[in-house]
């Protein structure tokens, strides 16, 4: 994903400056604290319980689904159940075969080698990955042409932990050889006000649980929406209240970051309001779309769509995007007959996920 400014709302999923250090104070240490994505956690246990009773390593995980919905928490904890160590870096720092290789000598037996976005590593160094996880070793080539030599070296036995916000991205040779996928999903409102409630308590905010569910349901199904959105109710709350969030606060709040009662911010209002009021609610082309609310064509395709699809607002078709009557009746404006019906707002608004579309 580009480094468009244009992603940094307090709504997108995508990690802003600022948000690690206070994630980190926030992540849970264990299976048993982690809020959300029970079958996942049921999953991971087997595996980790599994390799315990024969005192080996785990095989290696891929976790994928969208940001911010708690891979790299995951992985952590994978660690920490195992009493490892865990190794972080990223698929696009791995440039060179070289590199990794580097990091997979460093490793000692049992120990969690974290690459997030690994769909983004560099083919050679995918290449050697390919041999470190089937059989833990590596053949590291010295010299150039005629006179090259390939060495091999041994690795300690590890679990590469892999996360991925684009499975379909990733080379089939590397997929397989994952002994474990498990896919991320989008939280309910419920979960999201547990997440809630916990980071309030760690972080020492006074909050009603009314107030809890209203960031809940304007928080797009995503733990990092939702504790983003909890520190700036409680700069609200301290600078303009008594420091207790209450949902009239919590509302007042949300309101002055732009985000309304379906957590759409002002990208997705005014995407909205051009593919209504610009052309009729479409079909309109991605582009030109972009070209109307002054973005890049990238910021609206992958920051802005993928949540106004999920919310049955927007349908992608061959000929272009085009506006269901849920959006027109958020704009507060009556939908032409045929248009498409979908039932996720009206849901979302009751605190519950809802379905993509009811009538295509």
């Amino acid at each position: 994903m580009s480094e468009d400014p244009g992603q940094y709302s307090e709504v997108s999923a995508a990690p802003m400056p600022g948000d690690g250090d206070f994630d980190a104070g926030l992540r849970p240490r264990s299976l048993a604290d982690f809020i959300g994505q029970p079958k996942v956690c049921e999953q991971l246990e087997l595996v980790l319980q599994g390799a315990k009773g024969r005192g080996s390593t785990p095989d290696h995980i891929l976790l994928s689904g969208p940001p911010g919905l708690g891979k790299t928490s995951l992985a952590m904890i994978i660690a920490s159940e195992m009493g490892s160590a865990i190794r972080v870096t990223s698929g696009p720092a791995l440039e060179r075969a070289g590199d990794l290789a580097a990091m997979l000598s460093n490793l000692v037996e049992g120990d969690v080698l974290f690459i997030d976005e690994i769909h983004r590593i560099a083919r050679p160094a995918e290449e050697m990955l390919y041999l470190a996880m089937e059989d833990f070793r590596v053949d590291v080539v010295v010299g150039k042409g005629p006179g090259a030599t390939s060495i091999p070296l041994d690795v300690a036995p590890f679990t590469l932990v892999g996360a991925t916000t684009r499975s379909g991205s990733l080379t089939g040779p590397l997929r397989d050889r994952f002994g474990f996928t498990a896919h991320m999903e989008f939280y309910e409102t419920d979960e999201l006000v547990r997440v809630l409630r916990r980071s309030a308590g760690i972080l020492g905010i006074a909050m009603r649980p009314d107030a809890a569910t209203e960031i809940a349901r304007r928080s797009r199904g995503t733990p990092r929406i939702a504790n983003r959105l909890l520190r700036r109710v409680r700069d609200y709350a301290e600078v303009r209240g008594d420091g207790k969030v209450t949902v009239a606060v919590a509302r007042a709040a949300l309101a002055v970051y732009d985000v309304d009662d379906l957590g759409f911010d002002r990208l997705d209002r005014a995407v909205l309001g051009a593919l209504i009021r610009g052309f009729g609610g479409g079909p309109v082309g991605v582009s030109t779309l972009a070209v109307a609310v002054g973005e890049e064509p990238a910021t609206v395709e992958e920051v802005c769509e993928p949540f106004l699809v999920r919310a049955g607002m927007i349908a992608r078709t061959p000929r272009g995007r085009l506006a269901t009557a849920a959006a027109w009746h958020h704009l507060g404006l009556t939908p032409p007959a045929g248009a498409m019906n979908a039932t996720f707002a009206v849901r979302a608004r009751d605190g519950g996920t809802g379905t993509l579309f009811d009538d295509l």
